[in-house]
């Protein structure tokens, strides 16, 4: 597919390639189809004449549009393994996860060294953080540089007698994407050319897109297929009346959006056109429902993992017409092998899924962490989570990252639970036990500074209770914390409120 969107973009090289909106919701042009190839090419000769060679690894620290969309296809021809930086994940995790990767060199744009330098004060209100930039290793600046960025990524000076290999490296790791473990040991997830390429394929196939008809998302996995097909992509703006105003005066052929993008353009009165699709947490046949009494022909939930994507697809009519327990998140797309294990945990196997985690060998099989069923038809049901994990707002957060960090003087046991927020969103609550005779306040005051770096995992609210514990070991009792949390929220009124900024002074 990368391959293919390469050839795509110089055959029709003035045409249109990332929009953006203005705040009237007009298109932008951000980068034509010959401007992207462009900047891949100088950005792939920038690499070589550094040295980097097939097999390298690069980290990337540069936010989604063209000049990241142009370092993939960069990465992809030299046969270099990038791996995703995060900014959010904060610099204990981020440092974790450097040591794992070990990457040559990391680009990153001037926005997320700002994160590490002048602009940290800034960045935290944001739940923006980095490690100092020297604890990053080689840098090298991608776009605008600012004072105190790293020296730019040349990517304009002549690169004569500098030959660049071609895009034929077999099939060699291509991603690293970060998604769990602790700070001892982080997870990593790793494809290859081969399951990238597979996973991109099977997106193609779904959303059909038309050429020349604008496609609203802002995922490489959006891109990538409808810049292949000759589709302009329009990268979604961040507020909902601007997202709203966008999807009026566009009006894409498909749309991608995160179910809490939907719920916020929603409210914000947006009309829709064409399919639309919808992914990353747990979409319900409502919210669905909603999309397409909003104009949309089609409204679609995606079942997906960083493990493996897309693995399933259902379509509002066939969710809404399912009265079965569970959620059904519809057949396994062309390719997928599903089944559930004899405890019940959802296996999922195919030619895109990852091909292995960092430092561990091969898996054809991929633990979703989901209880889950086939019914009469095939179809996969889920009935619930089995690991630990909380999903807000479309975001994975694995509490082992994270409460090591709580464990400051005068706090028993900590843990991070989430409690239902509605439409199948989480709130991430902060559970703790002080020691006997710690005082609450002198705790807050201790953990403010833990629970600000934990960036955009920082809970929506602190309590302070006994921890339930469970089983001969004692450990804590996640299910029955859960509940805790819920009963007090709900007390407080808190439990389904809307969540405008993360909470940490919750009730006590």
């Amino acid at each position: 597919m990368l391959d293919r969107l390469d050839h795509a973009l110089r055959t029709r090289p003035d045409r249109p390639a990332v929009l953006a909106a203005t705040r009237t919701g007009a298109p932008r042009v951000r980068a034509t189809r010959g401007e992207l190839a462009e900047l891949a090419d100088a950005y792939a000769a920038a690499l070589h004449a550094r040295g980097l060679r097939a097999g390298d690894t690069v980290g990337v620290a540069v936010r989604p549009g063209p000049r990241a969309l142009a370092v993939l296809l960069a990465l992809w021809r030299l046969g270099l393994r990038g791996a995703v930086l995060d900014p959010g994940a904060g610099p204990e995790v981020l440092r974790a996860r450097l040591a794992l990767a070990r990457p040559s060199l990391v680009l990153a744009d001037a926005t997320a060294q700002a994160v590490a330098g002048w602009a940290r004060p800034l960045a935290r209100r944001a739940r923006l953080a980095l490690p100092d930039l020297g604890e990053l290793g080689p840098v090298a600046t991608v776009g605008r540089r600012l004072p105190g960025c790293a020296p730019r990524l040349d990517a304009t000076a002549p690169r004569l007698g500098v030959p660049v290999p071609g895009a034929d490296h077999g099939d060699g790791d291509a991603v690293i994407v970060f998604t769990s473990g602790t700070t001892d040991r982080p997870r990593a997830v790793v494809h290859t050319r081969a399951s990238l390429a597979a996973g991109m394929g099977t997106v193609s196939s779904l959303f059909g897109a038309r050429p020349d008809e604008p496609v609203l998302g802002g995922t490489f996995f959006v891109l990538v297929p409808s810049l292949a097909h000759g589709a302009p992509v329009a990268l979604p703006a961040r507020s909902p009346k601007v997202l709203a105003r966008q999807l009026h005066r566009l009006r894409p052929q498909g749309t991608y959006l995160t179910p809490p993008q939907l719920r916020d353009a929603l409210r914000a009165g947006a009309a829709f056109t064409g399919r639309v699709w919808t992914g990353s947490a747990p979409a319900s046949a409502e919210l669905l429902t909603r999309v397409r009494r909003a104009g949309a022909a089609e409204a679609w939930g995606v079942y997906a993992l960083t493990e493996l994507f897309p693995a399933a697809a259902v379509e509002e009519r066939e969710k809404a017409a399912f009265d079965g327990a569970g959620d059904l998140v519809g057949a396994p797309l062309p390719g997928v092998e599903a089944k559930p294990d004899e405890h019940g945990e959802l296996l999922l196997a195919g030619p895109a899924a990852r091909h292995r985690y960092l430092g561990d060998d091969p898996d054809p099989w991929v633990r979703t962490g989901d209880r889950a069923h086939l019914d009469g038809t095939g179809r996969i049901v889920l009935e619930g989570r089995c690991k630990d994990m909380v999903l807000r707002r479309a975001e994975n957060i694995y509490p082992g990252l994270y409460e090591p960090a709580l464990q400051v003087p005068g706090v028993e046991l900590a843990v991070l639970v989430g409690v239902p927020a509605g439409d199948g969103d989480e709130r991430l609550v902060a559970v703790v036990q002080p020691q006997h005779g710690a005082g609450e306040r002198e705790l807050r005051s201790a953990l403010s500074g833990p629970l600000r770096r934990m960036g955009t995992a920082r809970p929506d609210a602190l309590l302070f209770a006994d921890i339930p514990l469970s089983g001969r070991s004692r450990k804590p009792d996640r299910a029955a914390t859960a509940q805790l949390a819920t009963a007090r929220l709900a007390t407080a009124g808190l439990a389904t409120a809307p969540r405008t900024a993360a909470r940490t002074d919750g009730p006590a």
